[in-house]
C-alpha cells in the first residue's frame, strides 16, 4: 500500500474516531425562582418582568417555581394548575384593591440546595392595593422574602436557607420540565449510537473515500 493511501486512510480513521469520543457540550444550570403567570388559555407563561415591576390585575394568577433550569427556554413551570375561583373563591373583592391568585411551588428534592427539603406546593389569594405589584402581592402571603444586592428574588417563606441563583455544572440537572426528558444526545434509548451519530459517521466516511480516490486518481 503506498504511503499517499496510507495517509488518506489513517486521516479517515482519526476523523471516525473524533466523531466517536466527541462529548456533546453540556450548558450551565442555575437554580432559582422563576415567575409565571396564566395566559388567556389558561396556561402557564414565562414573566417577561420582573415581580418588582410586573402589576397584575384583579383575577389574575401568578407562579413561583424553584427550580434547576438553563434558561426561560426549560424552566420548570409551577405544577398546581388551580384555577383563580378555586384559589380566591372565599376573598370577596374590596373597594381600591385587587386579588391575585399565586402559586408557589418549592420544586423538587433533586431541585434542593444540599441539606434542605422543600416544602409542599401551596396556594394563596393575596388582596392588595390596586397599584401594587406581583412582588407586593407575594410579600402579603408568602413572607420571609429574600433578595440579593441586585433585587434577584433568591427565597420565597424562608426556602431556601441561602443561596441565590447559583451556578451549577452542565451535567447538574433538576426536575425542570425540559430537564425530566431524556437527552437527546448519545443515543436512541437502547444503548446503541444516535441517528445523528450515524449520520454523521457516514458523512465522514463518504469525504474520507473521496479524498483517498481523488488521490488515487492524481497518483494513476
Amino acid at each position: 500500500m503506498s504511503t499517499l493511501r496510507r495517509g488518506g486512510i489513517a486521516l479517515l480513521v482519526g476523523a471516525v474516531l473524533a466523531v466517536l469520543f466527541a462529548a456533546p457540550a453540556q450548558a450551565d444550570a442555575y437554580r432559582y425562582w422563576s415567575f409565571w403567570f396564566k395566559n388567556d388559555k389558561g396556561a402557564w407563561a414565562y414573566a417577561t418582568q420582573g415581580p418588582a415591576t410586573a402589576k397584575p390585575s384583579d383575577g389574575d394568577v401568578e407562579g413561583f417555581r424553584f427550580a434547576v433550569s438553563e434558561d426561560s427556554a426549560n424552566a420548570a413551570k409551577p405544577r398546581e394548575d388551580a384555577s383563580f375561583d378555586a384559589i380566591c373563591a372565599d376573598t370577596e373583592k374590596k373597594d381600591g384593591q385587587k386579588r391575585i391568585a399565586l402559586v408557589v411551588d418549592f420544586g423538587t428534592d433533586k431541585d434542593a440546595p444540599s441539606g434542605e427539603t422543600p416544602p409542599k406546593p401551596r396556594t394563596a389569594c393575596a388582596q392588595i392595593d390596586e397599584d401594587a405589584t406581583s412582588a407586593d402581592a407575594l410579600a402579603a402571603v408568602a413572607k420571609p422574602l429574600r433578595y440579593d444586592s441586585n433585587a434577584l428574588l433568591c427565597a420565597i417563606a424562608g426556602y431556601p436557607k441561602s443561596g441565590c441563583g447559583e451556578q451549577l455544572s452542565g451535567d447538574t440537572r433538576g426536575s425542570g420540565d425540559a430537564a425530566e426528558k431524556p437527552a437527546a444526545s448519545g443515543g436512541d434509548g437502547d444503548g446503541g449510537p444516535s441517528v445523528g451519530l450515524l449520520a454523521g459517521l457516514a458523512a465522514v466516511l463518504v469525504l474520507g473515500v473521496a479524498a483517498i480516490w481523488q488521490a488515487r486518481r492524481r497518483r494513476g
